[in-house]
Formats: structure tokens, C-alpha cells, sequence
């Protein structure tokens, strides 16, 4: 039986739901964060985080669980499993299954399964449209009663703006946000990499950033219009950054995200012809990475995620051009966004803790993020003095579809506590 009550002693506690960043304790009892500060008293489980960080439990609200259609890659319980030894508490999970997330049946399936599994909090986004085929709404009231969070054709662009435009009609009623895969279609087609000189010098078809702009530029349009809230999935240029960054200017309600791999890695990385860097959005120019680490530095960019999208090996040994787009991320996304942005000083662990935890509960409104008393005892407990290399063979995902095997990184989530339940510690995963 799991303990009623935990004690996490001596470790620095840092919320930025309260501007808090100290040493103290955090007092977990029947699910809910009980207390915190300096804490006297005995409980059944204590746990010394000496020379840890204690933040309110990760949230990741961009990854792909393939469940159902495609177990051979993932599955909500193996998704789950790799999500707390990530240190995520919370997950959203993309539609883009096989059939697709798009009636109320599918969205509580998930939810069961979820529950099956017992590690973390799993919260389904819908397909905006029928089989995300882009033309007919999926029925959003539905799903959003069955415990949809958010809507999106994630893997695909709407790319009618009339569809679209009915979506955001539609979705006013709800106040979710729409979340859209940024991508002209008929700009894409054929496209594998960025389009640019690199992908000229190895002779493959390219993609070029144009293609994720000129949807945002409509879709920001069409969102003011009609109010809606729109969120712009894994971003990746500097136009669109700066587009972003605008519209929030004038008062729109758009927010974004953005991946580690479009703030480490570069088209360059391409060269290689290691399918295990080709993604979607594909990797960019340095230029387009410096902006979208200055659109996380200024506030632009809300919310870090990780894409977390498996594949089997077999797919990912064919030629590039046949290979499918995707990196998984959920068990190295902390460390590299610690690469990315607290090494070279652009933000400090309050900064990077409240793109991960406060604002990702916000886009979705969900009631986590945050160690206020009573709120759920959602914790993570990271050592931010660990230096390792990762090892693919290691992840818990079923997939090993990853470019950083073999990077040393400082960092790494050791304890995560979901519901006031320890679900991983120390590289184990302990309750299911």
C-alpha cells in the first residue's frame, strides 16, 4: 500500500506558481500537498532531497502514445512508464492514433487505459476534425464531456481555412484551444528536411519555412476573428517566432511550445542521413534556433515539450526519404532543455521549471503545476548535479527512435511522485 503520508525533507523547493525558490519541506498527505515550508511532525515516508530540487511534477502536453493502432511502438502504459522516469507527472497525448482520437469512445479508451497502467496523469486531445482527415468537425462537445483537454489534427495542418475557421466558431463555447500542426500542405509535399542549402547539397527534397508561416499568419488571422484560443504546436523558424510574438502583442490569445531537438540540433545534422534527426517540423537553419531560444528567454514561447513521437527500428533503417518523421523525447527532454537553456545562462531553474509545469497547465487549464496546499501531490524531484550519457537501450519507451544516444548531460529527474504515490525512483519504476 502506498504511504498515506510523505515527508520530503531539506530539499530546494521551487514553485513559480508562488514565487517560491528555498530550501525547506514539502508535506504530502491523502493525495494532496498537506504542507510546506519548514515542516515538524513524523509521516510514514520520508524522503531526504538534500541537494535536490523539489518542483511541482513535470507536464508535458505534446506526445504520442500510439495507443490504439501502432503497440508496437507505444503503448499508454509504456508512454506512461517513460513519462515518469522523465519526471512527468502529466502528459497530453495527440489524436493522431490508427483510428484517430476522434469521437468520445476513443477519448475515454485512453483514459482507461491510463488508469490500467497507474503511473501518470494521461489527458487526451481530440481530433479537430473527422479521422483527421480535414474536412468534417469531430464531434468536440462530445469528447470534451468524455475528458478531452484540447483539439488538434497534430501530424496533419488543417488546411482549409474555412474548416478551420468553424473550428475556432465551435470551440469558443468550450474555451479550449485549438491546436494546430503548423504546415501548408502543398508547400510541404514531398519534403523531408529544410529546405535550404543543406538539403540542396545532399540532394533531398526540402521543406521550407514559408510552409509553417503562412499557416500561422492564417490562422492568427482567423483566431482573433473569432476569439478563439490557438496554440501553435512545436515551433520552429524565426518568422514564425516573430509572428508569434506580434500577434501576442496585439492581444491575441495564442501561445506555442517548442522541442529540444529545434533548440540543440540544426539542419546540418542532416548530413549524416541518420533518420533518427529527421522530424516534423524538420530541423532549421542556426538562425531559426537562436530565435526560437529567444522567443523561450522573452516569454514568446510558453510552454517546452517534448514530441515525444516513437517508431520501430525497422521503420527507421529505411532510406530518409522513406523514413517517417519523429524523435521520441520524454525520458531526455529535461536534461536537454538544461543543455539548451540553463547551461549557457539564458534561464535559471525557476524559469525552465515554469515552462514546464505552470504555463503547460495553463494552455491546457488543467489544476496542476503548482505545490499550493491542496492541490494535487504531483511532485518531481531532480538532481541537478548529475551528469550521465544517455543510453537508448535504457529507456523505458518501447521505441529507440532518439539522436542524443550518447550525449553526456547534466541533470536528470530521480524521484517522481504522482497523486502522492512514488511511481519512479533511482531509474526503477515502482507502482503500476
Amino acid at each position: 500500500m502506498p504511504a498515506a503520508t510523505t515527508l520530503i525533507r531539506n530539499g530546494r523547493v521551487i514553485d513559480p506558481s508562488q514565487q517560491l525558490d528555498a530550501v525547506g519541506d514539502v508535506l504530502l498527505a491523502d493525495g494532496v500537498v498537506r504542507e510546506i515550508g519548514r515542516v515538524t511532525g513524523k509521516a510514514e515516508q520520508v524522503i531526504d532531497a538534500t541537494g535536490l530540487i523539489v518542483s511541482p511534477g513535470l507536464i508535458d502536453i505534446h506526445v504520442h502514445f500510439r495507443e490504439p493502432g501502432d503497440e508496437e511502438e507505444e503503448t499508454v502504459a509504456s508512454g506512461s512508464a517513460a513519462a515518469v522516469a522523465g519526471g512527468f507527472t502529466s502528459v497530453a497525448c495527440m489524436p493522431n492514433t490508427k483510428p484517430a482520437i476522434d469521437d468520445a469512445t476513443k477519448v475515454e479508451f485512453v483514459i482507461h487505459q491510463a488508469g490500467r497502467a497507474g503511473l501518470c496523469n494521461v489527458f487526451p486531445i481530440g481530433a479537430i476534425t473527422k479521422e483527421r482527415a480535414g474536412k468534417e468537425l469531430a464531434e468536440m462537445g462530445q469528447m470534451i464531456r468524455a475528458g478531452a483537454v484540447a483539439f488538434s489534427d497534430d501530424g496533419n495542418g488543417v488546411a482549409s481555412a474555412a474548416v478551420m475557421r468553424r473550428a475556432f466558431q465551435y470551440i469558443t463555447m468550450f474555451d479550449r484551444p485549438i491546436i494546430q500542426h503548423c504546415e501548408d500542405l502543398d508547400l510541404a509535399a514531398g519534403g523531408v528536411m529544410h529546405a535550404g542549402e543543406v538539403s540542396v547539397r545532399l540532394g533531398l527534397p526540402g521543406i521550407p519555412a514559408v510552409a509553417e508561416e503562412l499557416m500561422i499568419h492564417r490562422d492568427l488571422l482567423l483566431a482573433r476573428e473569432t476569439g478563439a484560443r490557438y496554440h501553435v504546436a512545436h515551433i520552429s523558424t524565426a518568422g514564425a517566432v516573430k509572428l508569434v510574438r506580434q500577434a501576442r502583442h496585439d492581444g491575441s490569445k495564442v501561445t506555442t511550445e517548442v522541442c529540444p531537438h529545434h533548440l540543440l540540433l540544426t539542419d546540418e545534422d542532416c548530413i549524416s542521413y541518420d533518420t533518427n534527426f529527421k522530424v516534423s517540423p524538420p530541423l532549421r537553419r542556426r538562425e531559426d534556433v537562436q530565435a526560437c531560444l529567444a522567443g523561450v528567454v522573452d516569454g514568446t514561447i510558453d510552454c517546452l515539450v517534448s514530441d515525444h513521437a516513437p517508431h520501430g527500428v525497422q521503420e527507421k533503417e529505411l532510406v530518409f526519404v522513406r523514413a517517417p518523421f519523429g524523435i521520441i523525447g520524454m525520458e531526455t527532454a529535461l536534461p536537454l532543455f538544461i543543455k539548451a537553456l540553463i547551461e549557457p545562462g539564458l534561464l535559471d531553474w525557476p524559469g525552465l521549471i515554469e515552462r514546464m509545469t505552470v504555463r503547460p497547465a495553463s494552455v491546457l487549464g488543467l489544476a496542476k503545476g503548482t505545490l499550493r496546499p491542496g492541490a494535487d501531490a504531483d511532485v518531481t524531484l531532480i538532481d541537478p548535479a548529475a551528469h550521465w550519457t544517455i543510453d537508448v537501450a535504457a529507456f523505458h519507451s518501447k521505441s529507440r527512435n532518439c539522436p542524443f544516444d550518447g550525449w553526456t548531460v547534466t541533470g536528470r529527474p530521480v524521484t517522481t511522485i504522482v497523486g502522492g504515490t512514488v511511481k519512479y525512483r533511482d531509474g526503477e519504476i515502482l507502482a503500476a
